[in-house]
């Protein structure tokens, strides 16, 4: 017969498990809930709430421009996209796609594929498919982005092949 402590041990491993697994599920919950108001954002035109997705002292990385330059920049230049898309001028969405997934309680790095799809003034859709990876940062008002490396084109067939969709 086991010794009872041999139980109380296993009981308490099933217990930390099953915590640590539901903190997981959580985190992941909180992420996905994330990446939704960046899609929302982009595709309300929702400049204010965009920004407000981004760390003050941010950094995008482009690999096919190879440089790196503060995220508020990138934002000053996105912004007339914004408004585009608020007035109705163009519509403009984005979907994420992941590959792998690691964080903590306040740190996140994310890879994955991102769909941007907007229409051009003559009303045509057009799509860009890039890979990206995302450092992200959680404090009292949330997760943030802190870094958002554009890696490279990506394809259609290897968006397919990343079954979820946030």
């Amino acid at each position: 017969m086991m010794p009872p402590l041999f139980f109380l041990f296993v009981l308490i491993f099933c217990f930390q498990t099953a915590l640590a697994n539901d903190v997981e599920t959580q985190r992941l919950k909180d992420l996905d809930a994330y990446w939704a108001e960046v899609s929302r954002t982009v595709r309300e035109g929702d400049f204010e709430g965009y920004k407000a997705t981004c760390h003050e002292k941010g950094v995008l990385v482009s690999g096919n421009k190879k440089t790196s330059y503060p995220l508020s920049k990138a934002l000053a230049r996105w912004k007339k996209d914004f408004t585009a898309t608020k007035t109705g001028k163009t519509k403009a969405k984005v979907e994420f796609r992941f590959s792998q997934r690691f964080s903590d309680e306040t740190t996140a790095h994310e890879t994955g594929i991102f769909l941007y799809s907007f229409t051009d003034l003559e009303g045509n859709w057009k799509q860009e498919y890039v890979n990206f990876q995302a450092l992200l940062l959680k404090g009292k008002d949330g997760w943030k982005i802190m870094m958002e490396y554009q890696q490279s084109r990506s394809t259609k067939d290897e968006w397919d092949t990343l079954a979820t969709e946030t």
